[in-house]
C-alpha cells in the first residue's frame, strides 16, 4: 500500500456498529446501571403516595435517595481503579497498569537494560501502578525493533534485567515483561542511531528481515520470508526467553500479537500469503501464536499469568478485524491465556485510524463480553475519572496509562486523589506518604 489514506466510506473498521455497542455497554455496567439508565430516559416519579405523603415524607424519600446515591458512587469509585486483581497466584494492587513502551535505550546494541530502565520502571512503581509492564524485549537479535532494544535472547541478559525487577517488586507493583519478535518491522532506526522512520543499513548495524511473507512494511525494506523450520525456531526463542523472564524474577508474561510485529503479521491475511500450514483460513494463520502461547505455557510456572497483546483491527477492508480478534481470543483463552491487552492498528501502513480519547476502549470491551476473558484497554487514556468510568463499567478490567504516565509517574497516586481514595489507602510508599495529596 501506499503512503495515501485509505478510502472507507460505507466501510466500518470496527467490526461493529454503534447501537449494538450501546446495548453492551449498559448490560456491561450491571443491572444497577441499566436501571438507572432506563429511568433517566423515562418519567419521573413524583415521590409521592396520594395525600398521605406530603412535602415531609417527599423531602425524607429525596434525602434517602440523595444518600443512596452518594453511597454508591463512593463504591463505584472505590471498586474501580483502585481495587486489587487476580490472575493466577498473582494479585496486582489496582487496576492502573503501565504498558510496555519502547525506550530504545539499550545504547551498548548488548539487548542488556540499563540504569535508565532502573529509574524508569522503578519510578512508576514507586508511582502506585498496579502493573508495570516492561517494553518489547526481543527474542533473538534479529528480531529487535531497532538496534538499542532490549532482549532476553541469552543467559547474560538475565541479571541486567533483575534488579530492576527487583526494584519493581519491592515498590509493590507486578513486574511483567512483553516479548516480541519484531518480524518486518525490525531493524528500524530510533534516536540513538538515526534513520528513524527507515531501515538502518547493514553499515550502521542494522540486519535483514523476516516476515511470514516477503511484503514490505511501507518503505522499510523488503523481508524473506521465513521456512518452516525457522518459524519452529522462533517459537523456541519465545520459550527460552519466556524461561529467561522467570529466572529474572518477573510475575507475568505477555506475547506481542500486535502492532505489525511478527505474529501480527502472521494473523492478518494482507501480509501473510502463505499457502502452507501457517497461512490460508484464520486457523492456518493463528498456528503461529498458539504454537508460542502453548510453548511459554510450557516454560512458566502454573501459576504464573500469561498475557497477549492483540491488535483488534488493521483499519483496512479485507484485513485483520475485530470477529477474527474474537475468534482468536477464544482460543487464546482455551490455551491457557489469561488476559488479552486490547489494542489496534500498526500492522499495516498508509492507513486512517480515527484517533480520540477512548477510541480503542470499545475493542477491549468487545473482545471481553464476546471470548469471555479479561481485557485491559489502551488509548489516550488520560484522567483519572475517565479511567476509573472503563473499569466501573466493565469495559475493561485494567486500565494502561501510557504517553501520561511517560508525563507524569506518579499518575496513580493523584488519581487516587481525584476520585477521593484516602492517601492512607493509596498506593504511597512509606517514605512519601507525608506529601501526600
Amino acid at each position: 500500500m501506499g503512503g495515501d489514506e485509505l478510502k472507507h466510506e460505507n466501510f466500518d473498521f470496527r467490526g461493529f456498529d454503534v447501537p449494538e455497542l450501546k446495548a453492551v455497554t449498559l448490560a456491561a455496567s450491571g443491572p444497577e446501571t441499566v436501571e438507572s439508565e432506563l429511568a433517566a430516559g423515562g418519567k419521573k416519579s413524583s415521590g409521592k403516595n396520594g395525600k398521605s405523603g406530603g412535602k415531609k415524607a417527599d423531602k425524607a424519600d429525596k434525602a434517602e435517595k440523595k444518600g443512596k446515591s452518594v453511597a454508591k458512587e463512593a463504591k463505584k469509585n472505590r471498586i474501580g481503579l483502585f481495587t486489587p486483581m487476580g490472575l493466577r497466584d498473582v494479585t496486582v494492587r489496582n487496576r492502573i497498569w503501565l504498558p510496555p513502551m519502547c525506550t530504545y535505550s539499550a545504547l551498548a546494541r548488548d539487548g542488556k537494560p540499563t540504569p535508565f530502565h532502573y529509574q524508569h520502571y522503578v519510578s512508576r512503581a514507586f508511582g502506585g501502578f498496579g502493573m508495570i509492564i516492561a517494553e518489547a524485549t526481543a527474542v533473538a537479535p534479529e528480531g529487535r525493533i531497532s538496534p538499542c532494544d532490549v532482549g532476553l535472547w541469552e543467559d547474560g541478559q538475565i541479571d541486567a534485567w533483575r534488579w530492576i525487577v527487583d526494584g519493581i517488586r519491592n515498590a509493590g507493583a507486578v513486574p511483567a515483561v512483553q516479548l516480541n519478535h519484531a518480524g518486518r518491522k525490525a531493524s528500524t532506526g530510533c534516536f540513538a542511531v538515526g534513520y528513524e522512520g527507515q531501515s538502518v543499513p547493514e553499515e550502521a548495524g542494522g540486519w535483514s528481515t523476516v516476515a511470514p511473507s516477503p511484503i514490505a512494511f511501507g518503505g522499510l525494506n523488503a523481508p524473506r520470508e521465513l521456512s518452516v523450520d525457522e518459524i519452529h525456531g522462533i517459537v523456541g526463542a519465545f520459550a527460552a526467553a519466556a524461561g529467561r523472564a522467570v529466572a529474572a524474577g518477573f510475575q507475568a508474561i505477555e506475547i506481542h500479537a500486535a502492532h505489525g510485529y511478527l505474529i501480527s503479521e502472521f494473523l492478518d491475511p494482507l501480509c501473510n500469503e502463505r499457502t502452507d500450514e501457517y497461512g490460508g483460513d484464520l486457523e492456518g494463520r493463528a498456528r503461529f501464536l498458539l504454537e508460542v502461547v502453548d510453548a511459554v505455557r510450557a516454560t512458566v510456572p502454573e501459576g504464573m499469568p500469561v498475557l497477549v497483546r492483540i491488535s483488534a483491527t488493521d483499519w483496512a477492508a479485507g484485513g485483520w478485524d475485530l470477529d477474527q480478534t474474537i475468534v482468536v481470543s477464544k482460543m487464546l483463552k482455551e490455551h491457557g491465556v489469561d488476559l488479552m491487552d486490547v489494542s489496534t492498528g500498526g500492522i499495516m501502513a498508509g492507513v486512517s485510524i480515527p484517533v480520540k480519547a477512548n477510541y480503542q476502549v470499545p475493542f477491549a470491551e468487545q473482545v471481553r463480553l464476546k471470548a469471555e476473558i479479561p481485557t485491559t484497554a489502551v488509548g489516550l487514556i488520560t484522567k483519572p475519572k475517565q479511567a476509573n468510568k472503563i473499569v466501573a463499567r466493565g469495559e475493561a478490567d485494567a486500565v494502561e496509562i501510557g504517553r501520561a504516565a511517560l508525563r507524569d509517574p506518579y499518575w496513580p497516586l493523584r488519581a487516587a486523589n481525584k476520585l477521593g481514595v484516602p492517601a492512607t489507602e493509596a498506593p504511597y510508599q512509606p517514605q512519601y506518604i507525608r506529601g501526600a495529596y
